[in-house]
């Protein structure tokens, strides 16, 4: 038996039937879906005022520490120093009799030149002009006074002495007064001073600014000048003491 069109719908009308209810005031309309490809906000609440406040704390502190208010907390990441060096040891103690009577300071340029032969300088080669400044003292040795050395007249008047001539010290070289001025050196020479380092140049530097300071020392009339030091020290020395005639001679 066929049924009519109008009870088709009838039944449909019965079967689907729509509830139908009152929003709540507390009901949120779903967030639309993110559209494809592109990730789920997931921005936490508050960041955007986190940012904002860590760029004020940063400008505040730029400031203040251009404008010397705030105590200044140096770079966390500079490189420091730590001094582990072992207590010093006292090996020996030695009683000195020498009087300083004078003391040069001396400075010398060092031009000191390496090469090969038939080998041009650009290749192997090396010359360096070292400044050394250096100084000599010059002594005499008051432990060295011989018998008979200090003649007293029998009315305490006059006194001669006899002393030894004065000595030249070691020259030494100062190094914080001692520099390379500058140094050429040849292609091979660049190449292997990359791969070793050799102390033995600076050394022999030093050595060769020391010989040649003493030498300077001895042309420069500082024994004369020492012996004349040591005769005014002990002439007001021995005056004091009430000597009226005072004799100083040096030995030859």
């Amino acid at each position: 038996m066929e049924r009519s069109a109008a009870d088709t719908e009838r039944d449909r009308t019965t079967t689907d039937t729509v509830v139908m209810r009152r929003p709540d005031e507390h009901d949120q309309p779903p967030a639309p879906p993110a559209p494809p490809g592109e990730p789920a906000d997931r921005r936490i609440p508050g960041g955007r005022f986190a940012v904002w406040l860590a760029i004020l704390v940063l400008l505040f502190l730029l400031i203040g520490q251009l404008l010397d208010f705030l105590p200044r907390f140096g770079n966390p990441f500079g490189q420091r120093t730590v001094d582990r060096s072992q207590p010093v040891l006292l090996q020996s103690i030695q009683d000195l009799s020498h009087y300083e009577a004078a003391t040069g300071n001396f400075q010398v340029i060092i031009d000191l030149e390496k090469d090969a032969r038939f080998i041009p300088s650009v290749i192997r080669g090396e010359r360096t002009l070292f400044i050394a400044a250096g100084s000599v003292d010059v002594s005499v040795d008051f432990s060295t006074l011989q018998a008979g050395a200090i003649e007293v007249s029998q009315d305490r008047d006059a006194v001669r002495i006899v002393l030894p001539p004065p000595q030249l010290e070691r020259a030494n070289v100062d190094s914080t007064r001692s520099y390379v001025y500058s140094q050429e050196r040849g292609l091979l020479d660049r190449i292997g001073s990359i791969f070793s380092d050799n102390p033995s140049n600076q050394q022999q530097l030093y050595v060769l600014g020391a010989e040649k300071i003493q030498a300077a020392a001895a042309e420069s009339g500082l024994v004369e000048r020492a012996e004349t030091n040591t005769t005014a020290m002990l002439t007001g020395m021995l005056t004091s003491l009430g000597f009226k005639t005072i004799t100083v001679d040096f030995q030859d």
